[in-house]
């Protein structure tokens, strides 16, 4: 019955080949956008995720204040001018056990950079010479900064690739002098491309860190403290952090530790969030698909009218009809499914190729669009499946 059915099906289907195919145009761009989505959502967020991995594995950021949203405003962190110094950094250093490895001070501000001519406004970090090894980041061409230049407050610098690219438009900067803020500083070092989730971590000149507070600053303050904490020990790291700052803060509402491992979650949960959501919307048009094969089966049981009534005359059960009608819902929801899974999967490819985004096709998000376009011809199908099998014989052999 039910291979005899599903013939009768494609038959009547490849009796109307066009009116077939617009029928199917919903489903089939339902489901190819769903596809496609979920697939770019996923690369998005496989994308995010390991570039912020990339950056060093067991981190810890601690921040000045702590984030208090407030509706319709900026976020901002209550004390997070002040509270960070040198003196936090010091006693981290005098008490860190063995599940804190290193620990980074960063210190900064933003300001225009100028080589001859040229000019564009960037953030300046002053860091010691375990930030590189720490966040994983190397030089390119030339050196990071040492701890000699450290020690001597040397006003050397260090680019990351999108200013030297802004300042120099390609030529080589090492051994140039560029100046901001009130001194000129030697370029010893390019740093590679490098991203840290959205943020482009080439915007931005390094210097050693007791230059920037002594002549950039005028101040000993901290913009962040990076701890790495021994393998398998990060929860122990950061207990240690939060006991100490807090004794010596006063209060945990006066700094904020985030952990690197926190970061990825939190990326991830939002990427996903923002793919289910885009998936959904994109998901529409599969009802709109529904509500086209409904139109169309309402139209074919119309036309068939007499072809029921023969049915019915030689024996033909009302379930013989429902399942007949249902099968044949079912068959064009199919295909427009199977056809709209090869188009999805062929738009992620062309995005990732020509759009150079990074796309990760989904085994589930196949099935489940697949699986919902099946469903899509059930429910809709049904009304126009048990119209047919409700007519009467007689009148139905009547039907002009």
């Amino acid at each position: 019955m039910l291979l005899e059915n599903v013939k009768m099906a494609m038959a009547s289907l490849l009796s109307n080949k066009l009116r077939s195919m617009l029928t199917m145009l919903g489903i089939i761009i339902g489901v190819g956008s769903v596809v496609a989505m979920i697939s770019v959502g996923q690369g998005a967020q496989q994308s995010v995720t390991s570039r912020i991995g990339a950056l060093g594995s067991n981190l810890l950021f601690v921040n000045s204040g702590r984030v208090t949203p407030v509706p319709g405003q900026a976020q901002g962190a209550r004390g997070s001018t002040s509270l960070l110094t040198m003196k936090e950094y010091e006693q981290l250093r005098r008490e860190k056990g063995d599940a804190i490895e290193d620990i980074v001070p960063e210190a900064g501000t933003q300001t225009v950079v100028q080589y001859e001519k040229t000019n564009t406004t960037t953030t300046i970090t002053g860091t010691t010479a375990d930030f590189s090894r720490v966040r994983n980041f190397k030089p390119a061409a030339g050196r990071f900064i040492d701890e000699q230049d450290v020690q001597n407050m040397a006003n050397v610098a260090v680019l990351g690739d999108t200013v030297a690219s802004d300042l120099f438009d390609g030529a080589d900067p090492i051994g140039k002098k560029i100046r901001f803020g009130r001194e000129a500083y030697r370029v010893v070092g390019v740093m590679e491309p490098k991203k840290s989730g959205p943020q482009d971590m080439g915007d931005q000149i390094f210097i050693p860190l007791t230059t920037a507070q002594k002549r950039l600053l005028g101040s000993n303050n901290l913009k962040q403290l990076i701890i790495t904490g021994a393998a398998g020990q990060i929860d122990i790291a950061q207990a240690q952090v939060e006991a100490v700052l807090t004794r010596m803060l006063g209060s945990t509402e006066k700094f904020t530790i985030r952990n690197q491992q926190d970061i990825i979650e939190t990326v991830s949960s939002t990427t996903e969030t923002m793919t289910m959501l885009l998936a959904g919307i994109t998901g529409i048009s599969l009802l709109v698909g529904g509500i086209g094969i409904m139109n169309i089966m309402l139209v074919s049981v119309t036309e068939r009218t007499r072809e029921i009534g023969i049915r019915k005359a030689l024996g033909a059960k009302r379930p013989h009809i429902l399942f007949q009608f249902l099968v044949e819902s079912v068959t064009l929801s199919s295909l427009g499914g199977l056809i709209g899974v090869a188009a999805g999967i062929g738009a992620s490819y062309l995005i990732g190729r020509f759009g150079q985004w990074t796309t990760a096709v989904s085994l589930p998000a196949i099935l489940i669009s697949f699986g919902f376009s099946m469903l899509v011809g059930v429910f809709f199908g049904i009304y126009p499946a048990r119209r047919a099998a409700a007519l009467d014989p007689i009148e139905a052999l009547r039907y002009e």
